[in-house]
Parts: structure tokens; C-alpha cells; sequence
């Protein structure tokens, strides 16, 4: 799928646009991505991660949001939440998370598992998938037969996730993956970072047998260097082919790796 440029707010369903934050990174690839939910003919919106305080970008997500019924975090990393006061001020519109730390005082309080979050004509479903992080949420949306899945950085639109200790777990993380992996054929993966992908079931899947992979090279890795060994020096072996640019956030996923490995044994 293309990605929108930035300013650009691109449909993806007939019921989930997109606006790209002009923040781009190592860990936010092109940006974080700002979604605005509502069914056709709504007149109110769900806003789903703002973003970070970057006010251009906020007040354009204001105007192609109209009236913000409720604005969702699908975590509390910085690039997805730090604009949300901002904008729940501008639109006098609550804030809800699942970590109760980043919802609103005053509002409906933080998302549950299992809630069904009923805004802008449609029903979105809270499935708490942590891994990433301990407070990770997706969001399930359907509307006219069409489903999509707002996976925030459980899944992203190109890449892998980072998975960095000790608030992400990589066992709660393959959990939530196998979930996720269990959704209707043909469902749309709206992620926080990279394009929409056309199949969550097999995106996951794929996320999975990555995983696999990396704990089978990060066990021969082990053979090799002794089971003492610091992720750092699994990271020199096992990543040898990979940019060093990317090398510290590789370190933080195989210090998830080592840890679930050796509570493992």
C-alpha cells in the first residue's frame, strides 16, 4: 500500500483515514500515524494517537476530525501520545487509554479488555495485546462488512516491532501475536507506524515464524558464545548483516529474547 504524504489525509476504508505525522525515525519509519474512525454519514470522530506535541500537525488532524467524540491511545509511548492533551483541549474531547496514568481526569475512565467503545457510528472492540508494551491495545473496527485492526506497534506496516525490557515481555508479546492471528481472513491491519497491510491473520503469522526464527539464531548464538552471554554479543553475531544504526534498538528485542529464553529453562 502507498503511503500518504504528509498533510495528506488518505481514506484507507470506506470508514478509517489516515494522517501522517512529518516525524519520521528509526523507530517511527515514515511517521506516526494519526487515524481518524468514523462511519459514513457520522458527524462526530474517533482520533486515535494524536501524535507528539507538534502543533501543526494537530490542528490539521482537528480539522479533518470536526467534532472528536473520543480520543484512543493505543500506548504510552511519546510519539503517540504526547500531543493528546492538546487536542482533547481543542476539542473538548476525553481521553482514554488503557494505562488509566493517560486518560482524562474526569472522563469514562481507562480501556478493559473486551470493552466495546461506541463513537461516531461505530463499534470499536479493545482487545489489550501487550508485548510491546505492558499497556499496548488494538481496536477492532467493522462496519458494512468490512473489518479493520488498529495495531498501534503490535504490528507495523513494514518491519518488525521492538520489544525493550523489562516493560515489554516477549512472551506476553507472542501471545498477543497468536491473537492476533486468529482474526477473519482479509482483515486490514491500520498500524501505528508504516502502510496498511491487507491481512492481519497472515501479517501476524508471518511476525510469528520471524520471532521463532530469531530465538533459534539467538539459541546457536548462545551454543557459540556460552549462555552468559550479554545481548550486545548475541547482537554482534546474530546481526552482523544489519545497519549498526539499527544495532541498539536490535539490542533491546534480544535482551527481550535472552530473558524469555532463560525464564524459559
Amino acid at each position: 500500500m502507498t503511503h500518504p504524504a504528509y498533510g495528506e489525509v488518505r481514506a484507507v476504508t470506506p470508514f478509517a483515514a489516515v494522517l501522517l505525522e512529518d516525524n519520521p525515525g528509526v523507530m517511527s519509519l515514515e511517521g506516526t500515524n494519526t487515524w481518524l474512525l468514523r462511519a459514513p454519514g457520522a458527524e462526530d470522530c474517533v482520533v486515535v494517537d494524536p501524535g507528539e506535541q507538534d502543533e501543526p500537525h494537530l490542528r490539521r488532524v482537528l480539522a479533518a476530525a470536526g467534532r472528536v467524540a473520543a480520543i484512543l491511545l493505543t500506548h504510552h509511548h511519546h510519539d503517540h501520545v504526547q500531543g493528546a492533551p492538546w487536542l482533547a483541549e481543542a476539542a473538548d474531547a476525553p481521553i482514554r487509554a488503557f494505562d488509566p496514568a493517560l486518560c482524562s481526569a474526569g472522563g469514562p475512565g481507562p480501556l478493559r479488555d473486551g470493552e466495546v467503545v461506541a463513537a461516531a457510528g461505530l463499534e470499536l472492540l479493545v482487545r489489550h495485546t501487550p508485548g510491546h508494551t505492558a499497556d499496548s491495545i488494538c481496536l477492532t473496527a467493522e462496519h458494512d462488512g468490512r473489518t479493520a485492526v488498529l495495531t498501534g506497534d503490535t504490528v507495523l506496516g513494514r518491519g518488525t516491532t521492538v520489544i525493550a525490557p523489562p516493560d515489554g515481555r516477549l512472551g506476553q508479546y507472542l501471545d498477543s501475536l497468536r491473537l492476533l492471528a486468529e482474526a477473519e481472513p482479509r482483515t486490514v491491519v491500520l498500524p501505528g507506524h508504516g502502510p496498511d497491510l491487507p491481512d492481519l491473520r497472515e501479517t501476524a503469522a508471518g511476525y510469528l515464524a520471524h520471532r521463532h526464527q530469531r530465538l533459534d539464531q539467538i539459541r546457536t548464538a548462545l551454543a557459540r558464545l556460552g549462555a552468559d552471554a550479554t545481548a550486545r554479543q548475541v547482537v554482534e553475531l546474530v546481526y552482523a548483516d544489519v545497519d549498526r544504526s539499527l544495532w541498539e534498538a536490535a539490542e533491546w528485542s534480544v535482551r527481550a529474547q535472552l530473558d524469555y529464553l532463560r525464564e524459559s529453562v
